[in-house]
């Protein structure tokens, strides 16, 4: 992501700290730093464990050209796909969980995508563009039955 890029995105996500400057101050003197971020104000994140997350991943690229913002653990046993505000809650499965209003999220810095614990799959692009939870609950259909399929065979 260029320069200016970087720097819409920085501002979108510290849009939502208690202290956008502390939050910018951690990242620009870290470079492995990471932010404590409020979720439910600007996005929400739905978190899926890697075994379902990594083919939804897959799916979602097919499916549009720049999904939004997501993001793994460098484990790769969880995976988080950022949504509009408000739309984590109905979301029920096994290991899923959702990051909404009430809840807090670990962030890397947008522009470094190797990170400690966590990193950017897909980072913001300053212009607030999130996944569709349509698209995204289409996504994990498609994995999902893949996996089964692949389980029968």
């Amino acid at each position: 992501m260029a320069g200016a890029g970087v720097k819409a995105a920085v501002e979108w996500l510290v849009s939502v700290a208690p202290d956008p400057n502390a939050c910018r101050w951690v990242w620009e003197r870290d470079p492995r730093g990471v932010a404590l971020l409020p979720a439910g104000r600007r996005w929400d994140v739905l978190i899926l464990p890697g075994e379902l997350g990594h083919p939804t991943f897959d799916v979602l690229t097919r499916l549009v050209d720049r999904p939004g913002p997501v993001l793994s653990d460098f484990g790769n046993a969880r995976m988080g796909f950022f949504l509009p505000p408000g739309t984590v809650d109905g979301w029920i499965g096994t290991g899923v969980r959702g990051a909404g209003r009430g809840t807090w999220i670990v962030v890397p810095h947008p522009g470094r995508r190797v990170v400690g614990a966590v990193r950017w799959l897909i980072p913001p692009d300053g212009t607030g563009t999130l996944n569709d939870a349509t698209l995204l609950e289409l996504a994990m259909h498609e994995a999902a039955a893949m996996r089964a399929e692949r389980g029968r065979n």
